[in-house]
């Protein structure tokens, strides 16, 4: 894509970032230095923070780097937005705000010098969406959850990384705002940009860098409870989500539940036997998904020790959250 001229001669601009936040100050302020650093000129591009639940601090935030961005010759707007709901419902504000051209990343992400740059260049006429690229650094003996972020990098589509004509968002109704956490909204809105046969190149070199948030203690338990939105998303794309995201249902999860149930509850009706076989079933099955887990992780005493006890509670959860699911969104998912 080659600039255009506005009326005053000076570039034209050519695509508008927008930046989802909520209450991580920290964060957004690394976030917007990398997007004033790119090798646009900064009256080519501008920047759209939307505040998912407006503060004082990232307000402050946003109006100091606002007043940097315009020594610059580049436009920051700061949008509040009120009534949390989520990311998804954050982008739409921001892109309808936005130019022709819309970029999208996270506030948790470090944009390198050249991603806006080497994503517009592949855009011509016929390019409806660009996706790029994101790297997750690892240490050297990366945790489970560290390792589980790291397959973002082979995402087909992220949302952290990529550009949009606002033409086609609008056609498409922009991200449902049912995903009301930062889960497979990107997958939804993918999907629905193959069912309308829309043109999609990808831009390897325009990248992103997505570090590893610190995460708690037992962080994958909390995770769980975003699986409900598989059922959304299976339910609106049903052969998509088994052809890209998960191709059968969690089997081994029912079963290991199934063992667990068997084994608590056979004693009552004097099963013991049955009670025990079920036990040791249970046990090996857990044993194996505590084992994969480890496989190439961090054998510090505290992950291990992690990874044991999530490892007997992630099933029961996960059966749990994708019932919830599918009750909440009425649909058959399993």
């Amino acid at each position: 894509m080659t600039a255009t001229l506005a009326a005053s001669g000076t570039p034209a601009v050519l695509v508008s970032v927008v930046v989802p936040t909520r209450n991580r100050v920290h964060l957004l302020g690394r976030c917007i230095n990398a997007l004033l650093d790119q090798t646009l000129l900064p009256c080519e591009y501008e920047i759209i923070i939307v505040d998912d639940a407006p503060d004082y601090h990232t307000r402050q935030l946003a109006a100091m780097w606002s007043a940097c961005a315009a020594t610059r010759g580049l436009h920051l707007r700061y949008v509040p937005k009120h009534g949390a709901r989520g990311p998804a419902a954050a982008r739409n504000v921001g892109w309808r705000l936005a130019r022709p051209i819309v970029a999208f990343t996270d506030d948790d992400a470090i944009a390198m010098p050249s991603w806006l740059a080497q994503g517009l260049a592949v855009i011509d006429d016929c390019t409806d969406a660009v996706c790029g690229q994101i790297d997750i650094p690892l240490p050297a003996h990366p945790t489970d959850y560290e390792r589980n972020t790291s397959l973002h990098e082979q995402s087909e589509f992220i949302v952290a990384s990529c550009f949009l004509r606002k033409s086609v968002l609008f056609a498409l109704g922009g991200f449902d705002e049912r995903f009301r956490r930062p889960w497979r909204e990107d997958s939804d809105l993918y999907f629905r940009l193959l069912d309308m046969s829309a043109t999609i190149v990808r831009a390897p070199r325009s990248i992103v860098i997505h570090p590893v948030r610190p995460a708690p203690w037992g962080v994958s338990l909390l995770q769980m409870r975003k699986i409900a939105f598989d059922a959304l998303l299976y339910k609106k794309h049903p052969q998509r989500y088994r052809e890209k995201i998960r191709a059968t249902p969690r089997w081994d999860y029912y079963a290991i539940v199934a063992l667990l149930a068997l084994a608590l509850g056979a004693p009552a009706a004097h099963a013991s036997v049955l009670a025990a076989a079920a036990g040791a079933a249970w046990l090996a099955m857990t044993g194996r998904l505590c084992a994969r887990r480890l496989r190439g992780t961090s054998r510090r005493v505290s992950h291990v020790a992690e990874m044991v006890l999530t490892s007997a509670l992630i099933p029961p959860l996960a059966v749990f959250w994708r019932m919830a699911g599918a009750v909440r969104f009425r649909v058959r998912f399993a």
